[in-house]
């Protein structure tokens, strides 16, 4: 008969190891918040850094992925998803979470380049044979052109479209009355707000709305590979935004399930040169420049200009043009024509 000492130290030996085990199994698992559109490009990502991670720590590693609006993600985490690291397309969803305490403060100065291993642009994504022959930011306010954009008040993506506009009107001169009159007559012509940057996509190519897409420049390189080369004409415009691409650690996160270190190793590897490179490949533009200047055929020469340059910040940005009440909201009126 075993004696209850003996069945107590099982028990408590049984349920260390659990623990253990357990403990193990958590700190090897990521869990990876990020936008629509960046989708592919963390599939190829993951692939590598869990080869590289294998290679120089000689432990395994699982990532798991969560994709969605930029602003919708950083929601879902701030309401309790336990996502390791956030990788949006907009420092003010990163800022949010600042601000809840779940990820730091000075977050921007974790990783070089305020956090941003690498940034895009906007363009635009005609039908094949441009039929309305849509090449530049005015030909989207004529009448007759539809133009499927992502909700600003939900997506990074769609923030950075409406950025892109007004400041192509600043940058020719104009005043921001004339910016916003553009933006509203641009807005018009918008049948639905997409919720997310691949919803946006899905709407333009498996439901045919639109004669225009606006978004990212990496989502072009998406659209080839799931629905075949030659669906699309991407339309680069004469003036357009940078779009940072932001990452953090999630501290709440990482602190409860004991992944600080690994999520840390998994964001530096961004900044790789292999990372660069699968960057490169998905038209993320890397911050590399050797790796840049390796695929200077795949970015197209556009006149950039810096959210600093003409709002001040995303955080400002945000106050004036996208929070209830904004200049957004006054402007856009659902089905106005």
């Amino acid at each position: 008969m075993t004696s209850p000492i003996k069945s107590s130290k099982f028990l408590l030996a049984s349920l260390a190891l659990f623990a253990s085990v357990a403990s193990y199994a958590q700190s090897n698992t990521l869990l990876n918040a990020s936008y629509d559109v960046a989708r592919e490009f963390y599939k190829d990502y993951n692939t590598a850094f869990v080869a590289h991670y294998k290679k120089t720590t000689g432990k395994d590693v699982k990532i798991d992925q969560s994709h969605g609006g930029s602003s919708a993600q950083a929601r879902a985490v701030a309401d309790g998803l336990d996502a390791d690291v956030v990788t949006m397309n907009t420092s003010t969803d990163v800022e949010f979470l600042a601000e809840k305490g779940v990820v730091a403060k000075d977050w921007a100065k974790k990783f070089p380049d305020n956090a941003s291993p690498t940034t895009s642009t906007m363009l635009m994504l005609v039908r094949n044979g441009n039929p309305k022959g849509i090449k530049d930011w005015d030909d989207l306010i004529k009448p007759g052109v539809q133009v499927v954009i992502v909700n600003p008040k939900t997506g990074g993506n769609g923030r950075y479209a409406y950025l892109a506009a007004w400041g192509y009107v600043k940058k020719k001169g104009g005043t921001d009355a004339q910016a916003a009159e553009f933006v509203s007559k641009l807005f018009k012509n918008v049948p639905i707000l997409a919720r997310g940057g691949r919803d946006a996509t899905t709407a333009f190519l498996q439901r045919n709305i639109g004669d225009a897409l606006i978004t990212f420049e990496s989502e072009v390189v998406s659209i080839d590979r799931e629905f075949g080369a030659g669906k699309v004409d991407s339309v680069y415009p004469s003036i357009s935004i940078v779009a940072e691409n932001p990452v953090a650690v999630v501290e709440r996160t990482t602190a409860k399930k004991g992944t600080g270190e690994l999520a840390k190793a998994y964001l530096d590897y961004l900044y790789s040169d292999e990372a660069q490179e699968i960057a490169a490949k998905h038209a993320l533009r890397p911050r590399s420049q050797a790796v840049l200047k390796k695929y200077a055929a795949t970015f197209k020469p556009v006149q950039l200009f810096t959210v600093q340059e003409l709002f001040g910040s995303l955080g400002e940005a945000q106050k004036v043009h996208f929070n209830d009440g904004g200049q957004f909201d006054k402007l856009y009126v659902p089905g106005a024509k």
